[in-house]
């Protein structure tokens, strides 16, 4: 009897070890299936939080600059940083890959408020009449590869009071040459704004700030390895070469107080910003 007792209790032991390593093979084919349980939640969440750090840290870095005002608004294709008190925004920032250079000949919609900016971004009615045009900060072009994306930039969070002679001259043809770029190295990082400052001259009953100066940061990491380059062009009719409006990335941030790209490694970073070499960049 005892040792039909004790058959029975070493059958029952090997049943419940056959079960317990049955569910731990099924919970390891859930998880990699990906149907939710208790353990494929939790395991899945560790996981992809470490895959997400692990771009994070390695293969994609935060390319945003730093907010001065902490209104930080994203949009499906590029994010703005926006300063209530110029009312537009102090930097757009998005990528411009080689597949988003397109040509769709999308009709132009209205300039349009934006939702997501909580203060309210500008009327664009403070421009009627004002001698500047409504200066695309992301370029329209940039975005002509969706009908969404394209119409994103109509948004009044996205223009600054541009001369006509600057947006339609030097400034398109600097637009042209980021477009070249970005199809050249098939992927770079762009921040835009304008200079805002104290004293500028305003347009509209919203008191919007027309900067004296417009910029570009530009940021490629082909091939493993980062280059950077700097434009900064006053808000003025001009003929000459683009060349002339390379500056370091430096005097940028010291003029506005944005730090571009501050999660990169932080030599790589200072390297970058203290130089205004434009001989890798095939002009």
């Amino acid at each position: 009897m005892k040792n039909f007792q004790l058959l029975n209790s070493v059958i029952i032991l090997f049943c419940l070890l056959v079960f317990s390593s049955c569910k731990k093979d099924k919970d390891v084919i859930n998880f990699i299936s990906g149907k939710s349980n208790e353990y494929s939640l939790t395991e899945n969440q560790r996981h992809s939080d470490e895959a997400e750090s692990f771009s994070d840290d390695i293969l994609i870095f935060n390319f945003l600059p730093s907010s001065t005002t902490n209104q930080i608004v994203k949009h499906e294709y590029y994010t703005l940083s926006y300063n209530e008190k110029y009312e537009q925004a102090e930097w757009v920032a998005y990528e411009l890959k080689e597949s988003y250079l397109k040509n769709s000949n999308f009709k132009r919609p209205f300039f349009i408020e934006d939702p997501k900016v909580k203060t309210g971004s500008a009327d664009w009615r403070n421009y009627k009449n004002s001698g500047f045009d409504k200066g695309h900060l992301c370029p329209a072009g940039d975005m002509e590869f969706a009908f969404n994306a394209y119409n994103d930039t109509f948004f009044t969070s996205n223009i600054s009071p541009q001369l006509h002679a600057f947006n339609g001259g030097v400034w398109n043809r600097l637009e042209q040459k980021v477009r070249f770029w970005g199809a050249k190295y098939d992927g770079i990082y762009v921040v835009t704004g304008g200079v805002l400052e104290p004293s500028l001259e305003t347009i509209g009953k919203e008191k919007v700030s027309v900067p004296k100066y417009f910029y570009k940061v530009l940021l490629d990491n082909s091939k493993g390895k980062f280059k950077m380059i700097a434009f900064l062009v006053p808000n003025a009719e001009s003929n000459a070469s683009l060349y002339d409006f390379v500056v370091p990335v430096d005097r940028i941030e010291k003029l506005t107080g944005i730090d571009f790209f501050p999660k990169l490694e932080d030599r790589t970073e200072n390297q970058l910003e203290k130089s205004s070499d434009y001989k890798s960049w095939i002009f």
